[in-house]
C-alpha cells in the first residue's frame, strides 16, 4: 500500500525534521526507574484490590520536574522528547504488575510455590511478547485511525508534557512562551501536588503503620438483630486515591457489593446457621463459633469469586462486537508497520523482520523454560491468544482507555479455552494447573503491555517522538520492571506469611518423612524465633486438618501450617501479633476456574449463588463486574474507594457549574477532570502510600522488636490506637486527606 500523506494530517508538536535530544541515558534510566517505582505501588494496589491506574500522567510530572531540578543544578535543558522517552519507559511497570498480580499467586493457591524463576519468565516473556506484537499496528491504529481512535491516557499525557515543554522544545516547535507565562507557572504548579501528594502518602503511612500513632482500619461490628454485621474502612491514602480516579460510578457499584456481603449474605448465614450443632461444608467449624471474617472465609468467597467470573465473562461476551471489528482493523494494518515515508524521522518503527524474530525467540524460550511446565500445545495457544488480545487491547484501549480495557476477561477467556482444552486432551494433572496458568499470565501480561505501548505511541505521535526510540524504550522498562516485580511479589507474600503451629489445626497427623524431596524453613518475621529445616508435605484433602503446604520434623510430626500472606486465612501470628493479608481477588478467580474445570475440586452451590448475583444484577440493566468484585473483596478495603468516588463527585459537579466548564460536553468535563489537580494529588497518595507500604512489610522482619515495642506502647497509652473510641479517633487524621483532596482538586474561578 502507497503512503497515504493524509493520514499523518495532525501536525506533531515537533516537527519531523527537527533534531533534539530523545533517547539520551539519563532519560531512559530515569524512565526505567519510575517504571519500577510505579509498578511496585501498582502490584500492592493490584494484590489488595485487584485494581491499578495509568501511571503516565504521574511519570510524565515527575520526569518533568526532575529534570527541571538536574537544570537548576547546572545540568542541561532537557527537551520534550526525552520527557517523552522516560514516561515511555516508566508506563510498563504498571501494565506488568497487574498480568503478574491478577496470575502468579494462583498458582500458590493451587497449592505449588511461588517460584522467583516463574514469576521473572512470565513478566519479562509476557512483557516483550505485547510490545513486540503491537509495533506493527501502529501506523494502522495511531496513524491512519487518528480521530477515531483517540487513546485518552494518552492524548492527557501528551498535553501535560507540551504545557511542560521547555524553552528548546518551545523553539523546536516554532511556539514562544514568556518564563514566567500561565502555562509554566501551570507546570510547576503540578510537580508540587503529585510531589506533595507523594510525600503525604509517605508520611500518613509510616506514621500510621510503624509509629502505631493511630489505627490502620475502623471497624465497627453489630449485635442483634444484624449479628455478624459489620461495617469498616481501611485508612489508607492508596484507596482513598484510587476511588477518586476511578470515579463515583464504580467506587461506589464496589462498596454496594461489600456492603452486600458484610451487612446481608455473612449475617444471613449467622442467622440461619447460629443454631446448628455439625458444621456446614466447606466450614469445618460450628457457625455459631464463627466471627464475620470466618465465615467470609469460609462461604463469602466462593460466592464471590462465582459472581467476579460471571461478571467477567459477561462483560468480555458484551464487548465482543468491539473486539471483533478491533480484531478486523488490526488484521488490515499489520502490513502497514512499514510502508510510510521511512525517511521521516517520526515514522520509524524498529523493522518487522526484527519483530518476527523476536517474538519467535520469545516463544522458544517459552517452550523450553523448565519453571512454565509448558508444551508444544501450551506454546501455540499463548502465540494464538497473544496475538488475538494483543491486537483487541490495541484497539479497545483506543476507545474507551486503559481503565475500561477488559484485560482480566480477556485472560479468564484465555484460561477457559485453555483448561477445556486440557481437559479433553485428558492432561488434567498437577503440572498441567502451572502449564494453564501460565499460558493465561503470558497472554494476560502481553495484552496489558499491547495496550499501555499503544497509548504511549499516540503521546509520542502527538508531540513528535521516533517511534522506534519510543519501542526500545519501552522494551528496557519492560525487562526492568518485570524483573524487579518478581522477588517484590515475593517478599510481600513471606512478610505476611503466617507459620501456624500444626497441633492448632491438624492435632496428631503424621507423614513418612521419607516420602519427602524439598525442604524449606521458615521466612519473614518468625524465621527469628525458629531457625531449622523442616521437610515440605502438599497435603491435598481436608482428612484431620486443611489442605495446603505444611512443615514436617525429621520424627515426620507436622510442625506447621504454612498460610500465606497472599489469599492466607491466619491474621495473627502465634506471639499474638496482626498481620496484613492480600486477597488478590482476580488470583484467587483464576485458581477457581482451573480447579472447578480441570479437578471439579469447588463447592458449586456457592459458586452458582454468585453467578446468580451477576445475573440478577445484568437482568436490572446494572454492570456486574464491579459489583461482584465488591462481593469477593472485604467491606474494609471497598469504604475508602467509595470515600475516593465520593469526593471525585463532589469535585466534578462543583467544578461544572463554574462559568469556565459551562459550554463542555460531558465528555470534555470527563477529559479534563482526567489530568486535573485531583487526579495528581491522588496519584501521589496511591504512590507515596503504597511505596511505604511496600518498604514497612519488606522490613518487618529485620525490625520486628521496634514494632513490638510500638505497638505495646501504643496499645498502653495511644487512645488512637486502643480504646473504646480509638475507631472514632482515628477517623480524624484520615479526613485531613479527605478535605486535603476535595480542596486541592477545586477548580478556582476563572
Amino acid at each position: 500500500m502507497p503512503y497515504d500523506p493524509t493520514a499523518a494530517a495532525v501536525k506533531p508538536y515537533i516537527p519531523a525534521s527537527a533534531q533534539l535530544p530523545e533517547m539520551t541515558l539519563r532519560a531512559l534510566v530515569m524512565g526505567v526507574v519510575l517504571g519500577m517505582v510505579f509498578g511496585a505501588s501498582s502490584l500492592y494496589l493490584v494484590l489488595k484490590v485487584g485494581l491499578t491506574v495509568s501511571a503516565s500522567i504521574p511519570v510524565a510530572v515527575i520526569a518533568i520536574t526532575l529534570f527541571g531540578l538536574a537544570k537548576k543544578a547546572g545540568g542541561r535543558d532537557s527537551t520534550i522528547l526525552e520527557n517523552s522517552i522516560t514516561q515511555t519507559a516508566g508506563s510498563a511497570g504498571e501494565s506488568i504488575a497487574f498480568g503478574l498480580g491478577v496470575t502468579m499467586p494462583a498458582i500458590m493457591i493451587l497449592g505449588f510455590d511461588l517460584e522467583i524463576s516463574r514469576v521473572m519468565l512470565v513478566g519479562v516473556l509476557g512483557g516483550l511478547l505485547g510490545i513486540l506484537m503491537m509495533i506493527p499496528m501502529r501506523r494502522a491504529m495511531i496513524v491512519d485511525q487518528h480521530k477515531e481512535l483517540k487513546y485518552p491516557e494518552g492524548t492527557a499525557c501528551a498535553e501535560v508534557l507540551k504545557a511542560a515543554a521547555t524553552e528548546t522544545s518551545r523553539e523546536a516547535a516554532g511556539e514562544s512562551r514568556a518564563p514566567g507565562s500561565a502555562a509554566a507557572r501551570d507546570a510547576a504548579r503540578r510537580a508540587a501536588i503529585i510531589f506533595g501528594g507523594f510525600g503525604l502518602g509517605l508520611l500518613y503511612k509510616v506514621a500510621n503503620l510503624s509509629f502505631k500513632l493511630w489505627k490502620d482500619t475502623a471497624n465497627f461490628e453489630f449485635g442483634a438483630p444484624l449479628k455478624a454485621g459489620s461495617v469498616g474502612a481501611e485508612l489508607s491514602p492508596e484507596l482513598l486515591g484510587v476511588g477518586y480516579i476511578i470515579g463515583p460510578r464504580i467506587a461506589a457499584i464496589m462498596a454496594a457489593g461489600g456492603v452486600l456481603s458484610y451487612l446481608l449474605l455473612i449475617p444471613m448465614i449467622k442467622f440461619f446457621g447460629d443454631q446448628l450443632s455439625v458444621p456446614v461444608s466447606p466450614g469445618t467449624m460450628l457457625i455459631r463459633d464463627m466471627s464475620p471474617d470466618d465465615i467470609r472465609s469460609a462461604y463469602v468467597l466462593y460466592i464471590g469469586a462465582g459472581a467476579v467470573a460471571t461478571g467477567g465473562l459477561i462483560s468480555l461476551a458484551r464487548a465482543m462486537p468491539t473486539i471483533w471489528n478491533g480484531l478486523k482493523g488490526g488484521l488490515a494494518g499489520i502490513g502497514k508497520g512499514s510502508a510510510g515515508d521511512a525517511s521521516l524521522r517520526t515514522d520509524q518503527d524498529i523493522p518487522l523482520k526484527w519483530v518476527v524474530i523476536g517474538c519467535l525467540a520469545i516463544i522458544a524460550v517459552i517452550t523450553m523454560a523448565t519453571p512454565l511446565h509448558m508444551n508444544i500445545l501450551g506454546a501455540l495457544l499463548i502465540l494464538v491468544f497473544g496475538f488475538l488480545f494483543s491486537t483487541v487491547s490495541s484497539r479497545l484501549t483506543g476507545e474507551v482507555g486503559s481503565s475500561s480495557n477488559p484485560i482480566s476477561g480477556m485472560a479468564v477467556a484465555t484460561l477457559l479455552f485453555t483448561c477445556l482444552i486440557f481437559l479433553f486432551m485428558g492432561w488434567t494433572g498437577g503440572q498441567y494447573y502451572v502449564t494453564a496458568l501460565s499460558v493465561g499470565a503470558i497472554v494476560c501480561i502481553a495484552a496489558s503491555n499491547a495496550g499501555t505501548t499503544s497509548q504511549d505511541l499516540k503521546t509520542g505521535f502527538l508531540v513528535g517522538a521516533t517511534p522506534r526510540l519510543q519501542q526500545y524504550a519501552i522494551l528496557c522498562g519492560a525487562l526492568a520492571s518485570a524483573l524487579i516485580l518478581g522477588p517484590i511479589l515475593l517478599k510481600l507474600n513471606d512478610a505476611s506469611t503466617v507459620y501456624v503451629p500444626a497441633a492448632q489445626v491438624a492435632p496428631g497427623v503424621k507423614v513418612d518423612p521419607a516420602t519427602l524431596g524439598a525442604t524449606a524453613r521458615l521466612q519473614g518475621p518468625q524465621a527469628a524465633t525458629d531457625n531449622k529445616t523442616y521437610k515440605v508435605w502438599q497435603k491435598t484433602d481436608t482428612v484431620g486438618g486443611p489442605a495446603g503446604k505444611y512443615l514436617v520434623a525429621d520424627d515426620g510430626s507436622l510442625a506447621y501450617l504454612v498460610d500465606p500472606g497472599i489469599n492466607g486465612t491466619h491474621n495473627k501470628r502465634p506471639d499474638g501479633s496482626e498481620v496484613k493479608k492480600y486477597d488478590a481477588p482476580k488470583a484467587v478467580l483464576m485458581s477457581y476456574i482451573i480447579k472447578g474445570i480441570l479437578d471439579r475440586q469447588l463447592p458449586w452451590t456457592l459458586v452458582l449463588f454468585g453467578v446468580m448475583i451477576s445475573v440478577v444484577l445484568e437482568m436490572a440493566g446494572i454492570a456486574s463486574l464491579a459489583f461482584s468484585v465488591g462481593v469477593y473483596l472485604p467491606l474494609v478495603s471497598t469504604a475508602p474507594i467509595a470515600v475516593g468516588g465520593f469526593v471525585r463527585w463532589l469535585v466534578d459537579r462543583r467544578n461544572s457549574k463554574l462559568a469556565q466548564n459551562a459550554s463542555l460536553t460531558p465528555e470534555q468535563q470527563q477529559a479534563a477532570g482526567d489530568r486535573s489537580s485531583g487526579v495528581l494529588l491522588a496519584s501521589g497518595y496511591i504512590a507515596g502510600g503504597a511505596l511505604a507500604g511496600i518498604v514497612i512489610a519488606i522490613t518487618s522482619g529485620v525490625l520486628t522488636d521496634f514494632d513490638t515495642k510500638m505497638a505495646t506502647w501504643a496499645k498502653a497509652f495511644n487512645p488512637f490506637f486502643a480504646g473504646a473510641s480509638s475507631d472514632l479517633l482515628s477517623l480524624l487524621p484520615y479526613a485531613v486527606l479527605v478535605v486535603l483532596l476535595y480542596s486541592i482538586a477545586r477548580e478556582k474561578k476563572a
